[in-house]
């Protein structure tokens, strides 16, 4: 059974569509759900490819009961940002990097995908839809949401016989607000993936399983964990939703992507930069050890964006890093916002306009 897509009255919010400016306080804005205007979406079955889509209404989704998304957790979803230009254009950032993680995360969960270029019409199609959604320059970004997931019902565990992409939007500030680093806690008891296991990819299935670690977390005053790897327990693997990184002296170091590290966009976009900044990046096993020994530290994502870690616990020990302006941190923030809000020259050829 396919979903029934439809705009309701509740699901609208603050939305309205007679092309006024929203009523959004741009400067107070963090990162929670304000409802746009319209979504993307198109479906297909099974063995088939995805039709041209169309855009509908922003509203609620009705699902069957033994829909593979429901039922097995067959769904992936990306996130990437728009940005306005101080001119007024709109950019996107690496639209064609989100597509092909998709693309290779479909494939692992034996659902169908979108073309590279239907994914990024289709992100471009939102995008325009709600353009009075983009904030202002420098007042924040519109995150944008793709969905793919097994929407058609099967009561026994198989591929679901009908697939459908969504893709949403909404305006967003800054994740963590008003922090300028970040305290992790090191989990111990959970694990966030093993080798073999999804979490290369960007399965929806990834992210409940940290939930129970993460509660814990700020229950004890901290804002994130950071799991180690789940067969020795003595190397970094990310915190709950970003890419972690060491610093020391002129060496930036990351866990390798080899199946439990997620390859993040950002996580991609930040080792190239430091490369051209003349740091020297290693993408290798990061034990705790070598990472509570180091000089900085700090997450990377596309909603984290790149953010200082301030400190990391482990079993009472508590390692402080440097969190200054002058951080490694720092420049390398300035030089990917620089690109992506249009304030630095793109010689990367990362920013998509939005036409």
């Amino acid at each position: 059974m396919a979903p029934s897509l439809k705009s309701t009255p509740e699901a609208d919010g603050n939305s309205n569509k007679d092309g006024k400016s929203p009523d959004v306080n741009w400067e107070e804005m963090g990162f929670s759900l304000i409802p746009t205007d319209y979504m993307y979406v198109m479906k297909c079955a099974i063995g088939e490819n995805f039709p041209q889509g169309s855009l509908i209404p922003y509203g609620n989704i009705e699902l069957s009961p033994c829909s593979g998304i429901l039922n097995y957790g067959q769904g992936l979803f990306e996130g990437l940002k728009a940005y306005r230009k101080e001119d007024g254009r709109i950019l996107l950032f690496r639209p064609d990097q989100n597509a092909l993680r998709m693309k290779s995360g479909a494939e692992r969960l034996c659902m169908p995908s979108p073309t590279a270029e239907q994914f990024v019409d289709a992100v471009k199609q939102t995008v325009l839809a709600n353009e009075r959604w983009v904030p202002p320059f420098g007042k924040g970004s519109l995150y944008v949401r793709p969905l793919l997931m097994g929407s058609g019902g099967s009561l026994g565990l198989g591929p679901a016989p009908e697939y459908t992409f969504l893709v949403y939007a909404s305006p967003v500030g800054s994740y963590h607000k008003r922090l300028k680093s970040l305290n992790l806690v090191v989990e111990e008891k959970h694990h966030r993936a093993s080798h073999g296991g999804t979490g290369g990819i960007k399965t929806v299935a990834n992210y409940s399983p940290v939930l129970n670690a993460l509660t814990r977390a700020k229950a004890q005053g901290f804002c994130e964990v950071l799991f180690l790897d789940a067969a020795t327990g003595k190397y970094i693997d990310e915190a709950s939703a970003c890419n972690v990184f060491s610093v020391k002296g002129n060496s930036i170091i990351t866990p390798p992507i080899h199946g439990t590290i997620l390859p993040g966009v950002t996580r991609k976009s930040v080792i190239e930069i430091a490369q051209t900044l003349g740091y020297q990046v290693e993408e290798r096993p990061v034990a705790l050890d070598e990472l509570l020994d180091a000089d900085e530290a700090f997450c990377t994502g596309t909603a984290v964006v790149v953010t200082s870690i301030g400190s990391v616990t482990h079993q009472g020990r508590r390692a402080e890093y440097k969190t200054q302006a002058d951080t490694v941190c720092q420049k390398l923030r300035e030089t990917l916002t620089g690109i992506q809000m249009g304030r630095l020259e793109d010689t990367m050829g990362w920013m998509v306009e939005v036409n």
